[in-house]
């Protein structure tokens, strides 16, 4: 026998867990009857999988055993069970990969119910055994193995792990009750009746049998997929507990997508999205959530070939009709009925989230909106409808966000383009001299600032025929008709200005111009239409993209004192150096107010600091 301790993280997790403020200790059985069906739909594949298996398929089962006078309770499957090595990385150590995060949001948060909702969010529902008994034993031989493996703990900070040469295949879970408590909603476990209702309300949905050791056999559940039942026979709560067994989230989920395809291909789909998204969303290794069965026989968990990388945070079952029971991953990328079920899921969750009602949808797209909007860069043929449910800040609303077609219908008169900019905060933005003309004659802006609007926006292009136009970027004219004759006269006399201004910044900028988008500051940088940003430049350069330097350019404010004065100045002394120190801190200032960094801070310091010695 061995004794070890659990990783330093894991047991600070383990001690949350268990004596974490549950409302409800039921949910330990409904736990570990997941666990125990999982196994046993992975002994299934692995037994078609593997003809040489040594595999017991004629009685499948999970069996429950109550032991009154020992007050003990065994949850026991003849799935596909555990080797040593699996026991001590699986049940040795929780949630491998998120625990130090997890720990850290816990940390941040001292709402109770808000801890509850982060650790469900982690998978480790094995240890919430430990809420119900004073030591938990397992006992499990992997299929195809000769050595079985004895585990114990009492959760306090180790376990003890030996050799179990006895052991059939499957797992054997042993839980030393507690004591019941009414005042702790702790009750008596070692009853039948009380386990038969939990069986009932948590797992009658289970596909395997579920049965009491020494009673009559009946199975304890109906044992009917609940994906292949009729929308109008089931309940919501039925749909919850279904959604918590898949995901081993405490939650109930945000929304259902219940489809059945019928013809050519056809299917049965049952898809959650959940309330909050999974703390691996945007990990390279985080896990994707729907299943694939194939005439009720799992086939494989997080089937990417069924939904895109952009709804990774889906859960669900999708059981197809007509695939091979030995179909491989590889081969699933490329099967026409997997890619016709993929569009026909992926349209349906789409409008399923466009007709969320008003609070489930601010829920959602908070969770959820930017891995969405990958879509738009990897997804072209429902690019309209991603665009459609999307919502984003604006200048309308300083508290609420607006969709596209909200914005349409608030457009100005004479308004074409959908105006947009990006930035790093909605602060950033508001304060960005490219925003001031805006601002003054009244025209709504959106406001992105999600590291990936930088990318879809130059792809995506146009919403609803109307052109999705960076403020920032390109030519943006909101001069009138009026004030055409006093532009054409501003153009005549600043052309001097902006030539000399061209040739003394000519390895800076690419033009000097007169702007329209400025009011009260005196100058501004504007990426060229077809040319990338400075912050998605930045964005190739973090992945080791280093793309050659692009010049911008630079617009100048014709009523702005400061380059109304230098044009004068400039026509009285073409000659004067100190003039040119003027242009460098003008474009300068520019660059800084849109946060970008000077090629040469110190000089900038310099001659800052000498141009207001001179002012004293």
């Amino acid at each position: 026998m061995e004794t070890l301790e659990f990783q330093a993280e894991a047991r600070q997790l383990l001690q949350l867990v268990i004596h974490s403020l549950y409302s409800n200790k039921d949910i330990f059985l409904r736990e570990l009857i997941s666990n125990a069906a999982d196994a046993l739909d992975k002994l299934r594949l692995a037994a078609y999988q593997d003809k040489d298996l040594e595999a017991d398929l004629s009685d499948p089962r999970i069996e429950l055993a109550v032991d009154k006078d020992a007050r003990t309770l065994t949850v026991r499957d003849n799935g596909i069970g555990m080797t040593r090595d699996e026991v001590v990385g699986l049940i040795g150590t929780i949630a491998r990969s998120g625990t130090a995060e997890l720990l850290a949001k816990l940390r941040e948060t001292k709402d109770a119910a808000a801890s509850k909702e982060l650790i469900g969010q982690f998978g480790v529902g094995f240890y919430s055994s430990f809420m119900v008994a004073d030591t938990v034993t397992l006992v499990t031989r992997r299929a195809g193995t000769a050595e079985g493996t004895r585990w114990e703990s009492d959760g306090e900070g180790t376990y003890t792990i030996d050799d179990a040469p006895d052991a059939p295949v499957g797992t054997a879970v042993t839980l030393h009750l507690k004591p019941a408590d009414a005042d702790d909603k702790l009750f008596d476990y070692a009853d039948e009746w009380k386990i038969r209702e939990i069986v009932k309300r948590y797992s009658d949905f289970i596909p395997w049998r579920i049965t009491l050791a020494g009673g009559d056999g009946e199975p304890l559940n109906s044992m009917k997929a609940l994906w292949a039942r009729s929308k109008n026979d089931i309940k919501p709560e039925e749909y919850a507990e279904f959604y918590k067994h898949l995901s081993h989230d405490w939650t109930d989920p945000l929304e259902v997508v219940h489809m059945r395809g019928e013809g050519t291909f056809e299917y049965d789909a049952l898809l959650f999205i959940p309330e909050r998204a999974p703390f691996d969303l945007f990990r390279a290794d985080g896990k994707r959530g729907v299943q694939l069965y194939v005439k009720r026989v799992f086939i494989m968990d997080d089937c990417e070939a069924l939904t895109p990388d952009y709804l990774r945070f889906l859960r669900g079952v999708v059981d197809a009709a007509d695939l091979s029971l030995n179909v491989s991953r590889e081969i699933l990328q490329q099967d026409r009925q997997i890619q016709a079920i993929r569009k026909r899921l992926v349209r349906q969750v789409l409008q399923t989230i466009g007709a969320l009602e008003p609070d489930k949808y601010r829920t959602f797209w908070d969770q959820f909106g930017r891995v969405i909007k990958e879509g738009l860069l990897s997804d072209a043929d429902n690019r309209e409808a991603i665009l459609g449910i999307a919502s984003f800040a604006t200048t309308h609303d300083p508290s609420a966000l607006t969709k596209l077609s909200d914005y349409v219908s608030r457009m100005k008169d004479g308004q074409t383009d959908i105006y947009v900019m990006t930035g790093e905060s909605r602060t950033t933005i508001e304060n960005s001299p490219h925003l001031e003309a805006f601002k003054a004659k009244g025209y709504e802006v959106l406001l992105l600032t999600d590291p990936v609007d930088e990318v879809w926006l130059d792809i995506v292009g146009t919403f609803d025929g109307h052109k999705l136009q960076s403020i920032a970027k390109g030519a943006v004219d909101l001069s009138s008709a009026e004030d055409a004759p006093e532009r054409e006269e501003q153009a005549k006399d600043f052309a001097p200005l902006l030539a000399w201004v061209q040739s003394s910044l000519d390895e800076e900028v690419k033009e000097v111009r007169l702007s329209t988008r400025l009011t009260t500051s005196p100058a501004c940088l504007v990426t060229d239409a077809n040319d990338i940003t400075p912050a998605l430049a930045k964005m190739y350069a973090a992945m080791g993209q280093e793309l050659p330097p692009t010049k911008r350019i630079l617009e100048l404010n014709a009523d702005h004192p400061l380059v109304a004065g230098l044009r004068e100045a400039h026509g009285a002394r073409p000659d004067d150096a100190s003039l040119g120190e003027t242009v460098e801190l003008l474009y300068g200032t520019a660059v800084l107010a849109e946060g970008g960094d000077l090629r040469d801070p110190a000089r900038f310091a310099r001659l800052l600091a000498d141009r207001l010695e001179r002012t004293l």
